[in-house]
């Protein structure tokens, strides 16, 4: 090995990736092997011969099925366990010193007293670097009364625009084209408390235009997420800041640009109202004339008594008409004798 190699460093995640890739190369291999040695055994003619070849093939087939559910222990499990253990350390961030420049300013050789006065290129002002801090409309939404665990900790975020089953990035990286539509914000985690309120805040070139703030209802390590999905055409380019805190405690940051101009929103339909004319009911009356009552004088007819006549109307006569009785005569019955033959 020569001399000041160095060893890159890994971390947990990138560990865990490996050796969930080389157990899965070594499932292929051993099912390919095994399946060929299972083959080839049968086509030899020796019983002894064909019988160890045939128990290798099996051995091999046996160990890949072993290794199948380490490597999805490997994927799904391993990861938080040993964050459990060593739990992440913050991304340090670097900050830059600025060195003074002096220049040499040249000496007069007319002044009989001269001085040598240094002038700086670069004023020695310190750069005030003000802590993030959550905006009053948020912090008026908190719901928790649970207080966190100061030493909570984060990892540096990983910006995606889509995520697998397990919560892992599908396409990573700071810089992203329109058009967008979901955008991920992908952290590990440790020593988190059920129920504490936390917070992520999306800034867009400093402006904030999304939050959510709520009591985590994760496990005390692990992955996480934050996630922001607007409307396409609200992605307009710029940078944009991701700020985390565990109540008003920040944690970390996170930022990743858009280029390109954002779809154009789709227009809606505005109804339009027609008023509809109200029939006003106009009643005319028609005013009945007045009926005048002319007074008839009265007449005095005499009254005149009716004369009544009587007529007698004489009765019928009942005239009796005789009966005559009719006699028929009853049919004679004839007998006819047949001779016997």
């Amino acid at each position: 090995m020569p001399a000041g190699f160095r060893f890159p460093a890994l971390d947990i995640h990138t560990a865990t990736q490996t050796t969930l890739i080389i157990v899965s190369l070594m499932v292929v291999v051993f099912l390919w092997r095994g399946i060929v040695s299972i083959r080839n055994a049968r086509r030899l003619p020796f019983f002894r011969m064909r019988r160890d070849r045939m128990l290798r093939g099996w051995r091999m087939i046996i160990s890949a099925i072993i290794l199948i559910p380490i490597a999805f222990l490997l994927n799904s499990q391993i990861e938080p366990f040993i964050y459990h253990y060593f739990p992440p350390t913050p991304t340090a961030t670097l900050t830059p010193t600025i060195t003074l420049t002096p220049t040499i300013s040249l000496t007069p050789t007319i002044s009989l007293t001269p001085t040598i006065t240094p002038t700086p290129l670069v004023s020695n002002t310190p750069t005030i670097t003000t802590t993030p801090s959550i905006p009053q409309s948020v912090e008026a939404q908190f719901e928790s009364t649970i207080t966190p665990i100061p030493e909570a900790v984060f990892s540096a975020l990983t910006f995606t625009d889509g995520l697998d089953a397990l919560y892992r990035p599908l396409k990573e990286g700071p810089l992203f084209q329109n058009p967008i539509g979901h955008m991920y914000a992908v952290f590990s985690y440790d020593g988190m408390v059920r129920g504490a309120q936390w917070t992520a805040l999306w800034y867009r070139n400093g402006e904030l235009v999304h939050f959510e703030t709520k009591p985590w209802d994760g496990e005390t390590g692990g992955l996480g997420y934050t996630d922001w999905q607007p409307d396409p055409s609200e992605w307009l380019p710029g940078t944009y800041e991701v700020r985390i805190f565990v109540s008003l405690d920040w944690k970390v940051s996170g930022t990743f640009t858009v280029e390109g101009e954002p779809p154009t929103p789709m227009p809606t339909e505005t109804p339009t109202v027609t008023p509809v004319p109200t029939n006003t009911p106009t009643s005319t009356r028609t005013l009945r004339p007045t009926r005048t009552l002319t007074p008839i004088p009265p007449t005095h007819t005499p009254y005149v008594r009716p004369t009544r006549t009587l007529t007698r109307t004489p009765w019928p006569t009942l005239t009796r008409t005789p009966v005559t009785p009719s006699i028929t005569p009853q049919s004679t019955r004839t007998r006819t004798v047949t001779p016997l033959p």
